[in-house]
């Protein structure tokens, strides 16, 4: 790897850094936990842990101190599975709802390498 690619990877983890910290200030999430409610906003329902950790791309174990801390503030509605009561299902609270219709991401300073990897999707 070039220093040209690591320095590029360096500027983008920092302006991350900047948007989940002015995220957290404005909605009193965490990036992960916004990216969550998003996540199951968009399903057809209710999702593992283990569903959402491979579509966040999270361990297990952070996956659960995600959800752990969803459900502190209310945002997650969790179930028993109807096939294997083992299994819990977790879906979206009705303060989860709203809690992410009140996220405006206009309202953050979005760092210009992060609007152009968005755009370029």
């Amino acid at each position: 790897m070039d220093t040209d690619t690591l320095c590029s990877i360096r500027d983008l983890y920092l302006c991350i850094m900047r948007f989940e910290s002015r995220f957290e200030e404005l909605f009193g999430l965490s990036l992960n936990e916004g990216m969550l409610l998003c996540t199951l906003s968009r399903s057809d329902g209710s999702m593992t842990c283990g569903e959402l950790a491979a579509r966040l791309d999270l361990s297990s174990s952070n996956m659960s101190k995600v959800i752990k801390s969803a459900e502190r503030k209310g945002l997650l509605a969790r179930r028993l599975g109807e096939q294997d009561r083992r299994q819990m299902y977790f879906a979206l609270s009705e303060k989860g709802r709203e809690q992410l219709e009140a996220i405006d991401v206009r309202r953050l300073d979005i760092p210009e390498p992060l609007l152009r990897l968005c755009h370029s999707r």
